[in-house]
């Protein structure tokens, strides 16, 4: 029985009803793997070999089983390991990908690539595809961002290394209270940030494309912000609704997903809001138990075909 890997977070706090990576787990069991999960303070290097602690996984779901021991196995000893650990993209976590990095060079197949993960900010790699992308800064100086919100009126603030939701800011105006928000942000403008230009559609929904093996997926998720809100993201309170994916998305997500395979990303999640592009998510692309729960058709069944 092959054994395969997954590199999550704490596995007792995967979520269930919501998490993708125990999809992915459970998608592996019934397809009769040997199971593995470790986190990435598991991986190791030994006289020149990279090692995972990795606990055997024997169900998923709802009586979700572990191995209470860990066993030290030689990351090239798995059929395919699958990096779903969740952002920042840390300084643990760049370690983490230095080690898989090697464990590749050694033998072992891993998804999404390291080296892809280490070269791509989420953020900023959708600005390789600049013609589908709202007005878009990236900089640590206020007076460039305030410069900016001049130009748009309505800005979007976040973080370069975020995930759900978290650190996101809507600018209507540029008061004390904002810029002191900026001067947090850049750490007193030593750090950079990403400004948007707002864009309305947001209201209607932020959707997750799924890419898999290059193609996107033929339902999204519209992820619509809670009365009185601007995020979509379902950790910030947002609703998931499944939808055909529209003509708009599906070019885009052909374009995108050409560009991904030659770079060794097998399994993204774009968002797209209207007909803008505003992040590429390689790190652990979610939403795929939502649209599997509200339309019978599962995105991972059809990503492990692919493998």
């Amino acid at each position: 029985m092959n054994k395969v890997l997954f590199i999550t977070d704490t596995f007792k706090d995967l979520n269930v009803k919501k998490d993708t990576s125990i999809l992915m787990i459970e998608e592996a069991i019934k397809r009769d793997f040997n199971v593995y999960q470790c986190e990435t303070s598991d991986l190791f290097i030994n006289d020149g070999v990279v090692y995972a602690s990795s606990r055997n996984i024997l169900s998923a779901g709802s009586t979700q089983i572990e191995g209470i021991i860990k066993e030290d196995i030689k990351v090239c000893d798995f059929h395919m390991s699958f990096m779903r650990k969740d952002p920042p993209v840390d300084e643990n976590y760049i370690n983490a990908l230095h080690l898989l990095g090697l464990a590749e060079k050694q033998g072992a197949s891993i998804y999404n690539k390291p080296n892809s993960i280490k070269e791509f900010n989420e953020k900023i790699f959708a600005l390789h595809f600049k013609k589908f992308t709202p007005k878009t800064l990236v900089t640590a100086k206020i007076d460039k961002i305030n410069e900016f919100f001049k130009l748009h009126e309505k800005i979007v603030v976040k973080p370069l290394d975020g995930m759900g939701g978290l650190s996101i800011y809507k600018f209507d105006q540029m008061n004390e209270e904002n810029l002191n928000i900026l001067k947090n942000m850049t750490d007193l403008e030593q750090t950079q940030i990403i400004c948007q230009e707002f864009v309305g559609d947001i209201y209607q929904g932020d959707y997750r494309v799924l890419i898999i093996h290059g193609k996107p997926f033929s339902k999204t998720l519209a992820r619509i912000p809670q009365e009185g809100g601007f995020k979509g993201n379902l950790a910030a309170g947002g609703k998931g609704v499944a939808k055909d994916i529209t003509e708009f998305q599906r070019q885009v997500g052909e374009e995108i997903g050409d560009y991904l395979m030659k770079a060794g990303i097998n399994f993204a999640g774009i968002d797209i809001i209207g007909e803008y592009l505003t992040e590429i998510n390689i790190t652990s692309p979610t939403c795929a138990r939502e649209i599997l729960d509200q339309t019978d058709m599962n995105p991972i069944s059809e990503y492990f075909q692919g493998l």
